[in-house]
């Protein structure tokens, strides 16, 4: 039975206009796919789209449309940049959806009848963009600290979910589990933040003579749920309806819903809804007697000039245009090479050029270019499944042992494993440099051949490592190497794939095709 990997990214806010931001986050969890599919496991991948709310329903009223109907617009935004970004969720999960709707009802209901729900008078400071209550010490100014927009004061009858009740079981739970929350800086960001304050119970509706564009709630139609509660049980409610019938239930018996794909792998979010899913979603699981996620990953924000983006500073980085200059496995491998993955990283199209012109164009392009070239002119394309040269081995083996470590993927070190690749891509390099092919050409046609076919070879591990950082880069470099299809390969579980001795059953002859990565030239470069 197939070992189960499920990942998500938040589910984006349909009013938003698709970003850098929106990109990294759905591109990692794409890597974080692609890979566990490589190694044989069966992978459920998420994302999606929130769609309820106040702002939603103002926007549609602006257009004359109904919520669903803007909605239904917004949502092709993420789907067409999803499929420019070579994405490969498994599924999108659209908080309109009718199953999803009666989830979130099934769990308020049984919330509320567990007696975890109560009614209470509030009266607080409340934002509208952000829909979101504040306390008096919380405002600054009479505004909201997130949004910096006036706040207004409100006092009404709301239901509140009894998170309060779960501070001290929650900070047990991290402490208990290192691998919660990562990087560890959020995770002590989080131990901070529950240790030296006292959680409060958390409003989870809103009523409808104010809000209509929401959830109702099962146990009082005069409600609808905070669109925070709605959201975060996304990635529970998916697994009910939305795991395809490709990917079977895991226990004997099953329906293939929460019972085989709950908990999730990984949460991946950005920094700023931290709190939601650490705290919030933490505590409703909890609440719910329901595993936690295994793992909630909060990476940074991306800055242009040590800014952060905005579109009042006109500074916000559109993903399409950059895919359309540079390529999109160019964008891929860029952003997830340049920055530790967890810290914030400034984005500049001359980094992103210069790391084209070295690691991609010159390092790797170069490399599979020259061998491809020597191939043909010294064996006519056929490579001879000769023996590797033992140091040369040994060398990317270790490397090879490192961008596979279990540890550095389930603690999402994306530039170390792909630090490990470049180290195969350079020995490669200094391997041809030593051994000079083209001297042994002439007067030693049997080191020739071990030499070629460690070339080979470390090209052909290099291509399914890149595999999920460049998938179509991948398939490219497999299919000159002389080999069929690297996914179909893997797919069919073929013996010793990813071992440095692996052969295969059939003749190879590789092919030319047109470089990888053409080198970018820039004013500078001249």
């Amino acid at each position: 039975m197939k070992k189960k990997f499920y990942v998500t990214t938040p589910i984006y806010y349909v009013n938003d206009v698709p970003h850098i931001g929106h990109a990294y986050t759905t591109i990692a969890a794409d890597i974080l796919a692609r890979y566990n599919r490589l190694i044989n496991r069966d992978v459920f991948s998420l994302t999606g789209t929130d769609e309820h709310g106040q702002k939603v329903e103002k926007a549609a009223q602006g257009k004359g449309k109904t919520p669903k109907e803007h909605a239904d617009l917004m949502v092709k935004n993420f789907k067409n940049l999803w499929e420019r970004l070579s994405i490969s969720n498994d599924a999108f999960i659209r908080t309109t959806d009718d199953e999803h709707k009666m989830v979130v009802q099934e769990l308020l209901q049984k919330l509320y009848d567990n007696g975890e729900i109560l009614k209470r008078t509030y009266s607080g400071w409340y934002c509208t963009p952000d829909e979101r209550f504040w306390t008096e010490k919380e405002v600054v100014e009479g505004k909201c600290p997130d949004c910096g927009r006036p706040v207004e004061h409100i006092e009404e009858d709301n239901y509140f979910f009894l998170m309060s009740k779960y501070q001290e079981r929650l900070i047990k739970y991290i402490e208990d589990n290192p691998s919660y929350i990562l990087p560890e800086t959020r995770r002590n960001e989080v131990l901070g933040f529950l240790k030296n304050n006292t959680l409060g119970d958390l409003c989870i509706s809103r009523p409808r003579h104010r809000l209509s564009w929401g959830i109702p709630l099962p146990f009082d139609e005069n409600f609808v749920t905070y669109v925070w509660f709605d959201a975060l049980v996304n990635y529970f409610s998916a697994t009910k309806y939305l795991v395809p019938p490709s990917h079977p239930p895991l226990s004997k018996g099953g329906q293939g819903g929460g019972d085989d794909w709950w908990p999730a792998d990984h949460h991946l979010i950005g920094k700023d809804i931290l709190t939601t899913h650490a705290v919030y979603w933490s505590t409703m699981l909890m609440a719910l007697k329901l595993p936690l996620p295994k793992n909630i990953f909060a990476h940074g924000w991306w800055t242009i000039e040590g800014k952060k983006m905005s579109k009042s500073l006109g500074n916000v980085v559109d993903p399409y245009e950059i895919v359309d200059k540079y390529g999109v496995d160019a964008f891929r491998y860029f952003l997830f090479r340049e920055v530790p993955f967890g810290l914030d990283g400034d984005f500049s199209e001359q980094a992103l050029i210069n790391r084209i012109n070295t690691d991609l164009a010159n390092d790797l392009g170069n490399l599979l270019s020259r061998f491809l070239a020597m191939a043909v002119k010294y064996f006519e394309g056929k490579i001879e499944m000769s023996k590797s040269l033992e140091e040369f081995k040994v060398y990317c083996v270790k490397s090879l042992v490192g961008a596979m470590d279990e540890q550095n993927w389930s603690h999402l070190r994306f530039n170390l494993i792909l630090e490990n690749i470049w180290n195969i891509v350079s020995e490669t390099n200094n391997l041809i440099a030593r051994e000079e092919p083209w001297k042994l050409a002439k007067d030693n046609q049997a080191r020739l051949k071990d030499v070629m076919y460690s070339i080979w070879n470390s090209l052909r591990i290099i291509a399914f490592l890149v595999y999920p950082f460049m998938p179509s880069t991948a398939e490219r470099m497999w299919r000159q190497l002389g080999l069929k299809s690297l996914t179909e390969e893997v797919r069919d579980g073929l013996p010793g794939i990813f071992s440095w001795d692996w052969k295969p059953a059939y003749e190879i002859k590789v092919s030319k095709g047109e470089h990888l990565f053409p080198r970018i030239e820039t004013k500078e470069a001249k």
